[in-house]
C-alpha cells in the first residue's frame, strides 16, 4: 500500500492559475487486533482503529499495544504481528497461550485525557502504574551543540516529508547523536508507536540512554509513551503542553521545545544539558 498519492490540484501564484499533480500523504485506517487466551480457548479483540500513513504497521501494532500498557515484553508474543491475507488494513498480534492479560486494558482507560476532567495529577499517577521502565535513569550529560544537530539530522531522513509536507517523524539518537531510527505518520502518536514498536522488536528497550526527536507540538500523550518506553530526553520542534511539562517532571525527563534555528527552551531536567 503506498505511502503516497497523486491527485490533481489547482495551484494559484497570484493571479495565475495552474492544473498540476500534488503528491499527498497516504492516510487510511488500521485495524489493530489482538490473539490471547489458553491453547485450547483462543480469542480475538479488535484493540483499536487508527488512521495512519501505511508502511511499517506491524511495528505500529507492537508499540501501540506496549505503550497502552496491554503488553510488557516481546516475551509475551507467541507470534510477529502480521497483515491479515486479503486485507492490507487488518494487523493481528498473537499472545503466548500462559500470558494473562486485563480485558479492562484493551478499552484504553488507565488514563485519561484532558478533556475528560481529570486532574494531571491522577493521569500520570494512572501511567506509573502500568510503567515498568520509570525506574530507568540517565545521569549523562549533552552539549547544546549536540541537541542543534537534531532537527537537521531528521530531517534529512524524513523521506515522505520531503515529498508531501505533510508527516509528522520521530527519531531515535543514541548519546553520541548518531540517528538510529526514524518513523513517520499522518498521526504523531502513530510515529512515535511505530518508533517504539520497532525498538521493541529490536531487543533495545529500555530506552533511558537515547534522545527523541519529534517533529511537532509535545502532548500529554507522548510523554507517557515515551515513557513506556524509559526514554529520559525528549526534544522537539514544537511547544509542550502544561501537562506534557507536568508528567516530564514526574518521571525525570528532560524535555526541550522550540528546537530550531540553533535555539531551545528547556522546560525540565536541565541538569543534563551543558550550555
Amino acid at each position: 500500500m503506498p505511502q503516497t498519492v497523486k491527485l490533481p490540484v489547482q495551484k494559484i501564484n497570484g493571479a495565475h492559475l495552474a492544473n498540476e499533480n500534488d503528491i499527498l500523504a497516504s492516510e487510511e485506517p488500521l485495524e489493530i487486533r489482538l490473539e490471547y487466551g489458553t491453547a485450547g480457548h483462543r480469542l480475538q479483540k479488535t484493540i483499536s482503529v487508527t488512521m495512519r500513513t501505511p508502511g511499517n504497521d506491524e511495528e505500529l501494532a507492537t508499540g501501540f499495544l506496549f505503550t497502552e500498557g496491554i503488553i510488557a515484553s516481546n516475551n509475551e508474543i507467541d507470534v510477529l504481528p502480521k497483515k491479515i491475507t486479503g486485507d492490507e488494513n487488518v494487523v493481528i498480534l498473537s499472545l503466548k497461550p500462559a500470558v494473562l492479560i486485563n480485558i479492562d486494558k484493551l478499552e484504553r482507560h488507565f488514563y485519561t485525557s484532558s478533556s475528560c476532567g481529570v486532574c494531571g495529577k491522577t493521569s500520570i499517577d494512572a501511567i506509573k502504574t502500568v510503567c515498568l521502565l520509570s525506574h530507568t535513569t540517565n545521569d549523562e550529560q549533552y552539549p547544546a551543540s549536540l541537541i542543534h544537530q537534531l532537527p537537521a539530522m531528521a530531517r534529512s531522513r524524513q523521506n515522505v516529508f520531503e515529498q508531501t509536507g505533510g508527516l509528522h517523524a520521530a527519531a531515535l539518537f543514541d548519546n553520541k547523536g548518531d540517528l538510529l531510527l526514524i518513523k513517520e505518520d499522518v498521526g504523531r502518536h502513530n510515529a512515535l508507536d511505530k518508533l517504539i514498536g520497532a525498538a521493541m522488536l529490536a531487543d533495545m528497550l529500555p530506552l533511558n540512554d537515547h534522545i527523541l526527536f519529534l517533529s511537532g507540538r509535545i502532548s500529554f500523550e507522548l510523554i507517557q509513551k515515551a515513557a513506556m518506553a524509559g526514554i529520559k530526553i525528549i526534544t522537539a520542534v514544537g511547544a509542550p503542553s502544561s501537562l506534557a511539562v507536568e508528567t516530564a517532571i514526574s518521571f525525570d525527563m528532560t524535555l526541550i521545545g522550540f528546537l530550531r534555528n540553533k535555539r531551545f527552551n528547556i522546560y525540565s531536567g536541565a541538569q543534563r544539558i551543558v550550555i
